[in-house]
Parts: C-alpha cells; sequence; structure tokens
C-alpha cells in the first residue's frame, strides 16, 4: 500500500526551467534592488559614516586603519569598507550607486544560494520560493537601504554551512576549505559572532548526525591555518598600528587607562556590547516581545506560512531523527517499501540531506536567536537567520503544494494551511489599502511640500538609537508628499493578494505563491518612491551642494554637534575641500564624560584637532576664510544663542540648518 501511496504523490513534472526561474530573479532583483541603487544619495549617520572610511582607504591606500574625519574609525571589521574602496578605486565614483552595490549583490548571492540549496534539499519549486522569499521579504529590502554589513555577513555564513553539509554528505572534503575560509570572510565582516553562530549550529549538529567521528574530513589544522591566515593578518596589523598610549577616555574608569585596539576592538566592542556595557552606551535593546514578534514584519510575507512549517515540524515530532544518523532508516522494511524506486541508495541519501538541512538551518536560527535576545540588538541583527528561514518555510510550502511529506510519502498537511495564509495575506492587503485610501481622501486637500521632514514630528522613540525609530514621526500633513507610492503601493496591496487568493483556491498553487512575490515586488517599487522622498530628512546632501556652489575650497565647514548628525556633507564635499577634516563642536576624547561616534580614535596624541569649545568657535566665527556651520534641531538654539547676530543663512532642509559667517554673494 506505501508503494502505492508513494507513487500516487510523485512530484509533478510541469515546473519552471531554471532559466524561467532566473528570469523571474532577474527582473525582481533589477526593480527592486538595482533600480534603487540611484536614489536617495547617501544617509547621515551610519551610511555616509561607513562610506567616509572606504572613502579614506580609496584614497590613501591604508587598508589597516580608516579613518573618518581624520581621526581612527575601527569599530567595525574591514571588509565591507574594503570592497566599497576597491569599487571607488576602480571607477573613480563615489555616489549612493557605488555605495550600495556590494548590498545589492550580496542579496543577488543570498539569492543564489537559497535556490542552490533549496533545490538540492526539495526540489526546483522550494529553490525557487526560497530564492522569492530573500528577494521580496520586508527585512532584507529595508536594512540594504544603507551601510550595514548584514547581507554580506548573512551570504558568508549560508556559504560556511552549505559548504559544510555538502563536504560530509557527498565526500568532496575539500569544500570544508570553503566552509573555513567562509566564515573567516565573516569574521572580517562582523566580528566574532561570525565563528560563535557558525560553532552554534555546528557543533551540536555534527554531535546530533554522529559525524564528528570523521573529524579529518573537516580539515581542522589545515582548515584552521586557512582561517588565520584569511582573519588574522588585519586584526594583528591593526593592534601594531594602533597601540596603546596611554591616553584617557572621559571620566570612564576602565575604558580610561591605557588601553589600545586590542581592548577597544576586543572587549569593549564585542564583550562588553553583548552585555550592554560598552562605552559611550548608544545602542539600545529592543524589548523582549517586540525583539519575537519584529520576526513577522521582517519575514513578511513569507512568515505568513511560518505556522504551517511549526505545525509540520510538530506533526513529524517523532520521526526528528531518521535519516540523521548515517544508518538511520535502512531498514529492511524501509527497502521494501520503495523497492520500486529505481535507485533505492540515491533516495535514501536525498532523504537524508533533506533531513540533515532541516537540522542544521534549525539549529543555526535558534542559537542565533537566542544569542541575540540576551545581548543587545538592533532589527536587523538576524539577518543572518532569515534565508535559513525562507529556505525551511519553502521546503514546507513545496511540499504542500506538491502533495508529498518530508519523507516523499503522503502529505503530512492540508493545503488549507497555505489557503489560510493566503486569506491573511488577501486581509492585511485589504486593510492596508483601506488605510492608505483613506491617508490619500484625507490628505486631498493638503499641498504638495517637497521638504517632508518639516512635516513630520519628532518623538524621539527609543532616543532615535533603533533603526526604525523614525518611522514614528510620521504624521498626518506628511502624507501628502506621499501620494504617489501611497496609490501605487494601495492599489499592489488591494490587487494582488486577491488574485493570488483565487488563484489558490482553485489549486493553481505555483502561480499564486509567484503572486506573493509579484505583490511585493509592485509594493517595494512604491516603498522606494516614498523612501527617496524622505531624502531631506534622511540625507544632507543638498546642503552639501550649497556650499560647493557657493564656497571656495579653502572654506571652513564646521558642524555643531556629533560628526554622524551631517556625515553627507562630509562626505560630499571631501574632494571640494580637499580631504581637509571637518570641525566638530564636541568635547575631545570623552571629556565631562560625554561619549561621541568618534571618541576612542580622538585620544590618540596623533589624532587632528578637530574638536572645539563654545568659546573656541565665537572666537574664530568671522575670522579669516569663510566659516559654514551645520547644527541638527535643538542644537540649532544653541548655535543662534552662541553667534547671535553673526549668522547668516545659507540652507535649511528638515530639521537641520546651515549658516555661514557673512553675506553670500
Amino acid at each position: 500500500m506505501k508503494m502505492n501511496v508513494t507513487n500516487t504523490y510523485d512530484r509533478p513534472q510541469q515546473e519552471l526551467s531554471a532559466g524561467a526561474v532566473w528570469t523571474l530573479f532577474s527582473v525582481i532583483f533589477l526593480a527592486v534592488y538595482f533600480a534603487s541603487l540611484f536614489t536617495p544619495p547617501l544617509l547621515d549617520d551610519v551610511d555616509s559614516s561607513h562610506a567616509e572610511a572606504a572613502q579614506y582607504i580609496a584614497r590613501t591606500g591604508d587598508w589597516i586603519s580608516p579613518r573618518t574625519d581624520g581621526i581612527r574609525y575601527i569599530e567595525k571589521p574591514p571588509l565591507p569598507y574594503w570592497i566599497i574602496a576597491e569599487i571607488y578605486r576602480v571607477t573613480g565614483v563615489e555616489n549612493s550607486f557605488t555605495t550600495h552595490l556590494p548590498n545589492a549583490l550580496a542579496i543577488l548571492a543570498l539569492t543564489w544560494l537559497s535556490w542552490l540549496w533549496g533545490c538540492r534539499a526539495w526540489g526546483p519549486r522550494a529553490g525557487l520560493y526560497a530564492g522569492l522569499g530573500v528577494l521580496t521579504s520586508v527585512g532584507p529590502f529595508l536594512f540594504t537601504r544603507f551601510i550595514i554589513p548584514e547581507s554580506l555577513l548573512a551570504f558568508f555564513l549560508l556559504a560556511a554551512l552549505y559548504a559544510m553539509i555538502e563536504s560530509l554528505e557527498t565526500g568532496r572534503a575539500r569544500l570544508m576549505y570553503w566552509a573555513w575560509a567562509s566564515v573567516a570572510l565573516a569574521l572580517l565582516t562582523k566580528g566574532l559572532i561570525a565563528p560563535v553562530f557558525f560553532a552554534g549550529a555546528a557543533i551540536p549538529y555534527l554531535a546530533l548526525t554522529g559525524q564528528w567521528r570523521r573529524w579529518r574530513s573537516l580539515r581542522p589544522v589545515t582548515g584552521f591555518l586557512l582561517f588565520l591566515a584569511i582573519a588574522a593578518p588585519w586584526h594583528i596589523l591593526c593592534g601594531l598600528q594602533n597601540p596603546d598610549q596611554g591616553h584617557p577616555v572621559g571620566n570612564h574608569p576602565t575604558i580610561g587607562n591605557v588601553h589600545g585596539f586590542f581592548y577597544f576592538y576586543f572587549v569593549n566592542e564585542h564583550f562588553l556590547r553583548f552585555f550592554g556595557l560598552r562605552y559611550p552606551h548608544d545602542y539600545n535593546k529592543m524589548p523582549g516581545s517586540l525583539y519575537w514578534f519584529g520576526h513577522f514584519a521582517w519575514l513578511f510575507p513569507w512568515s505568513l506560512f511560518l505556522p504551517a512549517a511549526f505545525a509540520l515540524a510538530w506533526k513529524t515530532r517523532r520521526t526528528w531523527l531518521t535519516h540523521l544518523r548515517h544508518d538511520a532508516g535502512q531498514t529492511v522494511d524501509f527497502y521494501l517499501d520503495n523497492a520500486l524506486r529505481e535507485d533505492v541508495a540515491t533516495y535514501v541519501l536525498r532523504l537524508k540531506f533533506r533531513v540533515r538541512t532541516i537540522w542544521l538551518l534549525s539549529l543555526f536560527t535558534a542559537w542565533t536567536l537566542l544569542f541575540f535576545s540576551i545581548s543587545t540588538n538592533q532589527e536587523y541583527y538576524t539577518f543572518p537567520v532569515w534565508p535559513p528561514l525562507f529556505i525551511l518555510t519553502a521546503g514546507v510550502m513545496a511540499g504542500i503544494e506538491e502533495r508529498h511529506g518530508v519523507d516523499d510519502e503522503a502529505p503530512r498537511l492540508s493545503t488549507k494551511w497555505l489557503s489560510g495564509a493566503h486569506v491573511a495575506f488577501a486581509a492585511i492587503g485589504v486593510l492596508s489599502a483601506a488605510a492608505l485610501g483613506w491617508g490619500l481622501w484625507e490628505s486631498r486637500n493638503l499641498p504638495y511640500v517637497a521638504d517632508i521632514g518639516t512635516l513630520l514630528a519628532h518623538r524621539g522613540v527609543g532616543d532615535y538609537t533603533l533603526s526604525m525609530s523614525h518611522l514614528f514621526d510620521l504624521t498626518g500633513p506628511s502624507f501628502a508628499a506621499l501620494r504617489l507610492p501611497a496609490a501605487l503601493a494601495g492599489v499592489a496591496l488591494l490587487i494582488g493578494p486577491l488574485i493570488g487568493l483565487a488563484l489558490r483556491l482553485k489549486r493553481r498553487h505555483l502561480a499564486a505563491t509567484i503572486s506573493v512575490a509579484l505583490t511585493m515586488t509592485a509594493f517595494f517599487i512604491a516603498a522606494h518612491i516614498a523612501f527617496a522622498r524622505f531624502e531631506p530628512m534622511l540625507s544632507s546632501k543638498q546642503l552639501a551642494d550649497v556650499i560647493m556652489a557657493k564656497g571656495s575650497p579653502n572654506d571652513t565647514f564646521i558642524i555643531y554637534g556629533e560628526q554622524s548628525s551631517g556625515s553627507s556633507v562630509i562626505f560630499y564635499t571631501d574632494r571640494f575641500f580637499h580631504h581637509r577634516p571637518v570641525l566638530l563642536v564636541l568635547p575631545r576624547c570623552g571629556q565631562n564624560g560625554e561619549g561621541t561616534t568618534l571618541l576612542w580614535g580622538s585620544c590618540y596624541p596623533d589624532a587632528p584637532n578637530i574638536f572645539l569649545t563654545d568659546d573656541e568657535l565665537a572666537k574664530m566665527w568671522g575670522t579669516g576664510e569663510r566659516k559654514w556651520i551645520f547644527a541638527e534641531d535643538p542644537d540649532q538654539t544653541k548655535v543662534e544663542q552662541l553667534l547671535a547676530g553673526k549668522l547668516h543663512p545659507a540652507g535649511s532642509i528638515a530639521d537641520k540648518a546651515l549658516w555661514t559667517d557673512r553675506p553670500l554673494p
């Protein structure tokens, strides 16, 4: 009887060809990721600050100690800066496109690897869905709009996991060298958490499968030497270039001693950050409920299908260890039940690879999520677990649609699980479209304002230490500037999910699932148009253009406050000012206990004297060559009081203002 059931539920032959799949992937990638590289310009804060570090490397050839505004900036590993710097050097172009290109290419690489792994474990349909998950989910879209290393990190870690399981399952031991190299590159991308995450999944996986006995196949000696050859040189050279020079850091009792790079990077930036004790304390921790439930948003819309994955896991809990170890499942009854198959041995190997894939990716996901639930965190820190979750979910969806279970026998779950998820998607789409329609109606008589930043509230949720804090600043009047993208998004969310639901109910499952991806593609196009309209609030490039149009290379540019507040001005005027550092009205070296993104580097004796007091600013203002000063709200009031009667407005956007010390021509 089992043999008949197995044959009855063999996979259908009507699948998209690999060429059709990659045509679909390419269209979505070009529309969502490539097209968005051109706008908006680089953003203030982390985006332009990291671009400045790459800019310095490209200009000076110093690959060891990046600098921002002339100050050592070695809080992060250097690989993302190296990649961007090389693009700058080769193209000679330093703009938003060249800066964000590595993020986009990392998404494309993740799409390819997720597709490859999904095909290898479950088949072509699962590979298609895994790739669509990477390309059309909210989290990867949101957190590739600015320079953070998470997409690169996710690729290197997924590549390491895939190389390890492929090496062990196929006997091609040389693939382990790819795993070791990928972990080393991940370390140079994000730091010590890379080998911690990999080991946290690999060690229990090897123990559960019994493959630790094949430890020679892991190439522990030569592989580790390769790892060190890739990862160690920068850390050693950076430590030698940036030794302890006995500089104090404010009133901090520990860092205020005599620590150099090794303490700052390994202790302060890794261990103390994990426990929330990093100095300066400028990182927040998401509330537990927001941390866990936030993944529904980051994985949306594919998170709607996660309940099916959890239900399948629970339903098959008694068979979790089947085919996991080397002799599991290879009983006489098993071979008799599958005697009609052309190649039972190949079938067993495929099942083992699938089950072991589930275990490896589940262990990696659970360990990483647990780690960041304890540590300080940002919304995007768990980015590396999103592709594994897409792969696992894709396998479940493909299995339900193709009517086979985890072990290729009778289906374990009904297609009602997919229909239910699609009903939820349609409901969310209709409600979202209604909300957007209401906003459009309410704003129908409001004038269009190009500078949307002037219409926003400044609620300071989480003191803006969470990356999504500014979403809470949206107001009703600001909606008038978003009419076009709101209309596009509303139409996409109203029509797309309903069409998909109709296809699902007609059992046209492949078309229905693809419709989810196409709906999100249209929504992301609209979302990026909206994002670009926030340029005046997120970027200060317009003020940089004013300086370059009306100023002179001999002028002096000053920021009242943190370098990060006007970092895009620094980036875009770097060549104009012949790479001279910008002055900051800010305590040097954490004096008075104040923190700054340039805190550590500013304490070195050879750091350029770019820090001014209020008195020093007042004395130099109006003397010598023209001076420009930039300030964000609420520092604008301080500037106006300090330099009263000596300020000449040069421009303002959103909550940022630019003045000069004499009338403009």
